[in-house]
């Protein structure tokens, strides 16, 4: 009796991860240590000007997620819907509108940034000079961080996950040595600090436009008519605004946090939030890279019915984010000197502050993992109002409430505090919709990340490379399905389909069969790791041999190469 094991999935999963874990450890960690090479370089105190510039780089980030990673998504889908035109659509409406919306955002910037500065700086005015230095050098960077980072989210969902992390890897690479460079060298201060980061996303991107070279590659630019053009960027934000609102009540919470820091503490208080904002990056090198590796997949194998394998990824990337977030939670709750001492901060007035808010802040690291995490995993699913609400509430509405009501009763700490009540509260929030709709569909959607229920009527194997048990397999079918007239059919076309991936490709280890009885008819869902090869079109190299009885046997075919994986349905009607 053949099971799915599920090795597929982990043997994607990993594939996925590894990549996207070193691609946002890459961003998370140099940015980790962009701020503690300026804290030893030209003191802690400069870090308030950079914290201040932090809303302008959320709100960018917003950006590039919503129209990159909304894209991305969409375009996902449409390969697991075999809609080649509609995936390149998605593809080239995202990047070229997004590389149009950076160079837009740097015209603003440069033209304005006397304007934003004074903004930004509206508690404390005595820092506007050092942000508008920081801020005019940074702001030339943005068109190349929106182009490098929306064509990663596209390149990942194209099956090619190692290149947007060597590119990331090497434009942070460049970040860290230009710090030195012009900080130390060339003696630029905070604009050179700024200026090393544009340049890191300038030779970032040359990098990763090499996917436009790769011959594996299946998304290319198409023409399109302008009224089109906007209907597949309504989708794309449509679908990304979910998960990227997170970087717009981020930007709103940072720039209000930081005016009543000012307020009720002063500069030491907007260090303190800089220090902790930026431990959050060492945290986010898991949360981004899981979430990330588990938003295409979850999106293909839900669009498929395939509610076991969503199943199986969302509790993994669960286990991953608990335990990383939990581990660093302690350790900055038991040993908060080790981020004093990193970030070089000896002001005696700084020190209690510091100590004191990395404690407090350390400990919504759990709640901000989970609602993370489900925020994406309500995108992936379509469940894009519900991705808003929750964002909404735990990026801005509970944060900044609690804050304005807890720093009046009880001062600066109110503030710190504010964050871990915050998370709780929107777990809750997320636990009782769950029960609701779990009511609402009867039953149908159950557990926290309201999944489906598996159906009686699937019937899910998997088997390794080997003729063998491919035969067997199509024989265990054929019994299963006994006394449906389509079962001899059913059987036939599961045999051919994996002895021709078997003897197409030299090695592969695990092919998943998933059939369907449905009313109408018996659908075979055969995902591989094989060679890329559609089993009805002719192809000089890779051979069908039986390609003419299969097609005689399905009613339809559709093959699609979606995730780095062979992905065949055939329909045969009851």
């Amino acid at each position: 009796m053949y099971e799915r094991n599920y090795n597929l999935l982990r043997i994607k999963f990993k594939e996925f991860f590894l990549p996207t874990l070193f691609t946002s450890m890459a961003g998370n960690i140099c940015l980790f240590v962009d701020g503690l090479i300026v804290s030893f370089l030209i003191g802690a105190g400069n870090l308030a000007p950079i914290q201040s510039v932090a809303p302008v780089i959320t709100f960018v980030n917003l950006i590039y997620w919503m129209i990159g990673l909304g894209g991305s998504v969409l375009c996902s889908v449409a390969k697991a819907e075999f809609d080649d035109e509609k995936s390149n659509s998605y593809f080239s409406v995202a990047i070229t509108s997004l590389l149009s919306i950076g160079i837009l955002i740097t015209v603003i910037g440069l033209l304005f940034s006397n304007n934003i500065s004074q903004l930004l700086c509206i508690s404390q005015p005595g820092l506007t000079s050092s942000v508008n230095q920081y801020f005019i050098a940074l702001i030339i960077g943005m068109p190349f961080l929106c182009y490098m980072m929306s064509l990663s989210y596209f390149i990942r969902a194209d099956g090619i996950p190692t290149l947007p992390f060597r590119a990331i890897l090497i434009a942070n690479i460049v970040n860290i040595c230009c710090d030195i460079i012009y900080i130390k060298f060339v003696g630029m201060g905070l604009s050179g600090a700024a200026l090393a980061t544009s340049t890191g996303y300038a030779v970032g991107s040359i990098i990763i436009s090499y996917y436009f070279f790769k011959s594996e590659r299946t998304l290319r630019f198409i023409k399109m008519k302008l009224n089109a053009l906007f209907d597949y960027l309504k989708q794309i934000v449509k679908s990304g605004f979910s998960s990227s609102s997170t970087q717009l009540y981020l930007t709103l919470k940072l720039f209000i946090i930081n005016i009543l820091l000012g307020m009720y503490i002063g500069k030491s208080g907007i260090v303190a939030f800089g220090i902790c904002y930026n431990s959050l990056f060492i945290l986010y090198i898991f949360l981004i890279g899981t979430a990330q590796t588990m938003s295409p997949i979850v999106s293909v194998y839900f669009k498929e019915e395939d509610f076991s394998g969503v199943n199986y990824i969302i509790n993994r990337s669960l286990k991953i984010v608990v335990v990383a977030s939990l581990a660093l939670s302690v350790l900055f709750i038991v040993c908060p000197q080790s981020l004093l001492l990193l970030y070089n901060v000896k002001n005696p007035s700084d020190i209690p502050v510091v100590l004191n808010a990395i404690r407090i802040f350390a400990v919504s690291y759990v709640g901000t993992a989970i609602t993370f995490l489900y925020t994406f995993y309500a995108q992936a699913i379509q469940k894009n109002q519900l991705s808003t609400i929750i964002s909404l509430l735990e990026g801005f509405v509970l944060p900044i409430g609690l804050a304005f009501v807890l720093s009046f009763a009880i001062g600066g700490n109110g503030i710190w505090i504010s964050f871990a009540i915050a998370e709780a509260i929107t777990i809750l929030f997320i636990f009782a919709y769950s029960r609701y709709f779990n009511k609402k569909t009867d039953g149908e959607y159950a557990g926290f990340f309201i999944n489906k229920h598996g159906d009686d009527n699937v019937f899910e194997h998997t088997i390794n490379g080997d003729i063998k048990e491919a035969v067997n397999l199509s024989r265990e079918v054929q019994d299963y399905l006994s006394g449906n007239k389509s079962a001899t059919l059913v059987s036939l076309a599961i045999e051919e389909m994996l002895v021709n991936i078997i003897n197409t490709n030299e090695n592969v280890d695990t092919i998943d069969v998933i059939v369907k009885n449905n009313e109408d008819n018996i659908l075979i869902s055969i995902k591989d790791t094989g060679v890329d090869f559609n089993p009805v079109v002719e192809n000089e190299d890779l051979k069908f041999d039986n390609i003419s009885v299969l097609n005689k046997i399905a009613d339809k075919i559709d093959y699609s190469r979606v995730l780095g994986l062979n992905s065949t349905v055939i329909t045969i009607k009851n």
